[in-house]
C-alpha cells in the first residue's frame, strides 16, 4: 500500500509503497476513504505531540473507510461496511489495520469527509463540553482558535447546549465564527481579556484553550472568580516554522500553579489519548451520538477543502500557515 512516513522528528512527508500486515484476529482491515488532517499531526511529525508515538512513523489520527478484511476472531463487522475509526497514527495510506471493537459502523447515507470530520475533532469537542465539564445551559464559554476544526466544533455543539459564545479568530474568520453562534473577539488587534471582561462584565465561566504555554495565563485572566479553564492542546508547541519543546514542559506545571492558588477559579486538562485510554467505552459511545448529530442535520462540519492523499504536504503546509477553516481532509481510493 502506498502512505506517508515520517523517519524522524521534523522530516519531511515520504510518499512510500510498503506491504500491509494481515490483520490480526481481533483487527480489521479498512481501505481509506478519507482520512483527517490536524494539528496534532504536524506536533507529532516535530516530535512535540504530548502523547508522542515514536519514529518512524505515519501520521493520521482519525479514518472513514470500507472493512476489506477481518480477522479470524471479529463476528461485528463483515467486510463491505463503512466504519469510522480513530487511528492516531496511520491514516495517511491507503489503507490500515485497526482493533474491530475500535471501529464504529456509519450509515452509508453519511458523507465520508463529513463523517471523518466527528472522529477527532467532534469528540474532543464533545468530550471537553459533556464528560469534562458537564456544561448547563446559560454558561457564557470562551472558545479560542474559534475558526478551527476543533473550534468549530465546539462552537456547534455548544450551541445546542444552549451556552453563550464568544469565540477568538483573526478578523478573516470572524463572519464564521458569528455564524456559528458566537461572538467574534480579533485576538490579533484586540486585547481579549479587556474585550471578554467588557461583554460579559465580570469574566466567563469557561474557556477552552487549544494553545497552552504563555497563553494559558491569558485565558486565566479571562474566567470570571468561579470560572473553569480547560487546556486541551498545545498549539503553541509549533510556532515560526520550528518546535517549541519548553511549551510541553510547562504545560501541566500552568495547570498545577493555577490550582494552588485557591481562589474559586479551576484549571483543567483535556487529553484525548488520556481519556481513549481510560475510557474507551467513551469513544464508542460519543462517537454514535456524534453520527446521530449528523444524520438528524444538527450539525454541519465546517470542512476547508478535501485533497487528495498524495497532497497530504500542501495539507501540512495549509494549516501552518492559520488559514485552514474548519477541517482538512485526505481522499483517496
Amino acid at each position: 500500500m502506498k502512505h506517508f512516513l515520517v523517519t524522524q522528528a521534523g522530516a519531511p512527508l515520504q510518499f512510500v509503497d510498503h506491504p500491509l500486515p494481515e490483520p490480526q484476529p481481533r483487527e480489521i482491515q479498512i481501505r481509506i476513504l478519507t482520512a483527517g488532517v490536524a494539528f496534532v499531526d504536524v506536533l507529532m511529525r516535530y516530535g512535540v505531540y504530548p502523547a508522542q508515538r515514536p519514529f518512524p512513523l505515519i501520521p493520521g489520527y482519525d479514518v472513514v473507510g470500507i472493512v476489506e478484511k477481518i480477522g479470524s476472531s471479529v463476528a461485528s463487522l463483515h467486510i463491505g461496511q463503512t466504519v469510522a475509526a480513530m487511528t492516531v497514527v496511520g491514516g495517511y495510506a491507503e489503507r490500515v489495520n485497526v482493533p474491530a471493537a475500535e471501529a464504529v459502523l456509519l450509515p452509508e447515507s453519511v458523507d465520508p469527509a463529513e463523517a471523518v470530520s466527528l472522529v477527532l475533532n467532534y469528540l474532543t469537542a464533545y468530550q471537553i463540553l459533556h464528560r469534562t465539564l458537564q456544561v448547563k445551559a446559560g454558561e457564557r464559554v470562551l472558545v479560542h482558535s474559534a475558526a478551527g476544526g476543533i473550534g468549530t466544533a465546539l462552537l456547534q455543539l455548544g450551541k445546542l447546549a444552549d451556552l453563550e459564545l464568544f469565540g477568538t479568530a483573526s478578523r478573516g474568520k470572524h463572519d464564521l465564527v458569528t455564524s456559528l453562534g458566537a461572538a467574534p473577539i480579533d485576538y490579533q488587534n484586540e486585547d481579549v481579556v479587556a474585550r471578554v471582561h467588557a461583554l460579559t462584565g465580570s469574566g466567563v465561566d469557561i474557556v477552552l484553550d487549544p494553545i497552552g504555554g504563555d497563553h494559558l495565563q491569558e485565558s486565566y485572566q479571562a474566567l470570571n472568580n468561579q470560572g473553569r479553564l480547560v487546556a486541551f492542546g498545545t498549539l503553541a508547541s509549533f510556532k515560526d516554522g520550528k518546535p517549541q519543546n519548553q511549551v510541553l514542559e510547562t504545560y501541566k506545571a500552568s495547570i498545577e500553579q493555577f490550582n494552588q492558588r485557591n481562589d474559586g477559579r479551576k484549571a483543567l486538562a483535556y487529553s484525548m489519548n488520556a481519556t481513549k485510554t481510560a475510557h474507551p467505552e467513551w469513544v464508542q459511545e460519543d462517537l454514535k451520538t456524534l453520527i446521530g448529530l449528523l444524520t438528524a442535520h444538527k450539525i454541519h462540519p465546517v470542512i476547508d477543502q478535501c485533497l487528495p492523499l498524495e497532497q497530504a504536504p500542501l495539507a501540512h503546509e495549509l494549516l501552518q500557515s492559520g488559514k485552514v477553516t474548519g477541517k482538512l481532509v485526505l481522499t483517496c481510493n
